[in-house]
């Protein structure tokens, strides 16, 4: 008997303390845990906050650039694409937010609400409110709601403007809206999305905020950069943000030069198109020297040049 009254509160101990460790969100130093490679700036709340200045540049890269050097770096697993876009015109860049759904279980939904209650976060409507209260300008509401369409409308017009007012962005969602007319009209505001539909959000409920998500065949992390575009999404890890948005805008360059050299038929399209000779180099530098609109500062590029591979 004695034996069963110790092992019942054993048991009650370690189910209260499970509650207790359980949050909605990671502490600001799990999410440093998560993103250990960062060393600059964060959030409060642990994301790594990277500049407003490459978030911009970002903006110029191709979809392939930013794929093939996440590629060559070892992260494979970053791209998703086949997206529903509400203006497909015009390009998002900004930092993850990240939210993951999950077919309703009321148990466990009971349990999210109650740990929601304790950390004050508001009671009044659905769960899919929460994510959207922690943004702030720069975000891009990254949500896993496992592909549902029908009934899986996580936001409407009304939640969209909420989110554009505080972010000044928009969401990416593995999952549906509702109102795509009043969403479209919403200025600024834009969605990557797999479906819509008339419907409202049931039979869902809101698990984590800001913890690891898979977006399709993407993982995402909090505080990621996101560059979206029409040829897909694109996930980068905060700690490489830098580097490649300048061997990009490099390739950039590269790429200007070489075509402009092609037209005036100074070089063959073989000596462009394979390891540059000494003399090519030396033509680009000096072209490069006199060209007044470059997409990094000239001691980004002295900088990268330094250890440049011909």
């Amino acid at each position: 008997m004695i034996q069963k009254i110790i092992a019942f509160t054993f048991a009650l101990a370690l189910s209260t303390q499970l509650l207790i460790a359980q949050q909605i969100s990671p502490t600001a130093d799990q999410i440093k845990m998560l993103t250990s490679q960062w060393t600059g700036e964060r959030f409060p709340d642990g994301r790594p906050k990277v500049s407003d200045s490459l978030l911009k540049r970002l903006g110029n890269v191709s979809m392939e650039e930013a794929w093939g050097y996440l590629r060559n770096k070892g992260y494979h697993n970053q791209f998703e694409n086949d997206w529903i876009i509400i203006d497909d015109d015009r390009v998002m860049t900004g930092r993850a937010v990240t939210a993951q759904y999950m077919p309703l279980r009321p148990d466990m939904n009971d349990l999210v609400r109650e740990i929601g209650k304790n950390e004050g976060r508001v009671q009044a409507g659905g769960t899919n409110s929460w994510p959207i209260d922690v943004l702030v300008e720069g975000d891009v509401y990254v949500a896993d709601s496992y592909a549902k369409i029908v009934d899986g409308t996580l936001i409407g017009d009304n939640l969209g403007n909420a989110i554009y007012a505080k972010s000044k962005r928009g969401v990416v969602f593995y999952g549906s809206v509702r109102d795509m007319a009043g969403l479209s009209e919403i200025d600024g505001f834009n969605g990557w999305i797999k479906g819509h539909d008339p419907s409202f959000i049931q039979q869902m409920m809101l698990t984590t905020i800001n913890y690891p998500i898979r977006i399709g065949r993407a993982s995402v992390l909090p505080g990621d950069a996101v560059l979206a575009n029409k040829y897909g999404v694109i996930f980068i890890p905060a700690h490489l943000l830098a580097d490649l948005v300048i061997n990009a805008e490099f390739i950039m360059l590269r790429d200007q030069f070489g075509i402009q050299r092609l037209k005036e038929g100074k070089y063959t399209a073989g000596e462009i198109d394979s390891r540059w000779s000494e003399p090519i180099v030396k033509d680009f530098l000096d072209w490069v020297n006199k060209k007044k609109d470059l997409p990094m500062s000239r001691q980004e590029l002295d900088n990268f040049l330094k250890d440049r591979n011909w």
